[in-house]
């Protein structure tokens, strides 16, 4: 009995549990909202489930990574909107070719990551302050460069990035998956990924080690603004057109998505597949308020609600690896 109790919590306490326990209950979830909804199983609305997870879940990639090695980024809401911006003004209005396009904002955004990781790094400044001022410098950015007002006219055969079709799965829930398979191969299988686990586990033990601590940080803070940067021209092409209003909630969306998929908040611990189910979970959440006729109010309650469970769970979890 004390055998199988302890290797039950040895299992609740691996990488893979998380992601687990979550997916059942997604099913479960699904299951029953069928139950009481004849509209969620129908072939449209898990479409728009594993497409709507897409945009978010790029960002809430990238949050992981910071989340694992040195905190969280509040920036990566207001980059991905920047990014749809640009991404809209250098197609419509100076012409520019879509694919060109995405490689120009994709390096800008990029440049504002590596930016904000030099100034963590540089001055010893907190992630959470300077992540901060970041979103609200492209917030400002994206007012001054359109007013407020949507830049519409998007065409052409780039759309397929955001509205796309490959038999019934999405190009947009394609890209998703297929980044988070690289994300997770560098993250086991390399000594990038190891070197960004050891940082975020102890980053003063790290540098003793060997590790060049202030590049890998600030190649994670790169990356997760090019991975945000990549949901919002997904975004945009999805609505044909870049909106101010793109990535609003993906702040505390992403870092959600996040904890929940069992990326702990204190660093050195984390993983991208629990955040696509996590992403999953999220997006699930949000769809069954709508199917539900619940109102849109409760959709950040619910949000709230998420990430308390998931940090105290983590807190948990966390004091029982203190412990062993």
């Amino acid at each position: 009995m004390n055998k199988g109790t302890s290797r039950i919590k040895a299992f609740s306490n691996t990488s893979t549990a998380t992601p687990l326990f979550i997916l059942l209950f997604i099913i479960l979830l699904g299951a029953v909202l069928s139950i009481i909804s004849p509209n969620f199983l129908t072939a449209y609305n898990i479409g728009i489930i594993i497409k709507q997870m897409s945009f978010v879940g790029m960002a809430a990639l990238g949050q992981t990574l910071m989340l694992i090695t040195i905190g969280t980024d509040l920036s990566v809401g207001s980059i991905a909107c920047l990014a749809g911006i640009l991404f809209a003004i250098f197609v419509v209005t100076l012409g520019i070719s879509p694919w060109l396009a995405i490689i120009l904002v994709l390096m800008i955004c990029s440049c504002i990551g590596f930016g904000s990781g030099f100034v963590v790094t540089k001055l010893k400044l907190s992630p959470f302050i300077v992540t901060l001022a970041v979103s609200e410098i492209c917030t400002g950015v994206v007012l001054v460069l359109t007013k407020g007002e949507t830049v519409t006219n998007l065409t052409g055969p780039v759309l397929v990035l955001g509205k796309g079709m490959i038999g019934p799965v999405p190009v947009p829930t394609i890209i998703f998956v297929v980044a988070a398979l690289i994300i997770a191969y560098i993250m086991k299988h390399t000594p990038t990924g190891r070197n960004i686990y050891a940082i975020g586990g102890n980053s003063a033990a790290a540098r003793l080690v060997g590790i060049n601590v202030t590049r890998k940080t600030r190649m994670v803070f790169a990356a997760s603004a090019l991975l945000a940067a990549c949901g919002g021209i997904m975004t945009a092409c999805r609505y044909s057109s870049g909106q101010p209003s793109i990535g609003e909630s993906w702040r505390m969306t992403s870092i959600t998505a996040a904890v929940v998929g069992g990326t702990s908040m204190t660093g050195g611990t984390g993983n991208i597949l629990g955040t696509v189910v996590g992403s999953l979970l999220i997006t699930l959440l949000s769809n069954a308020i709508v199917i539900l006729n619940i109102s849109q109010y409760w959709e950040k309650v619910v949000t709230g609600g998420v990430v308390l469970i998931a940090v105290a769970i983590d807190a948990v979890r966390a004091r029982n690896r203190n412990k062993a």
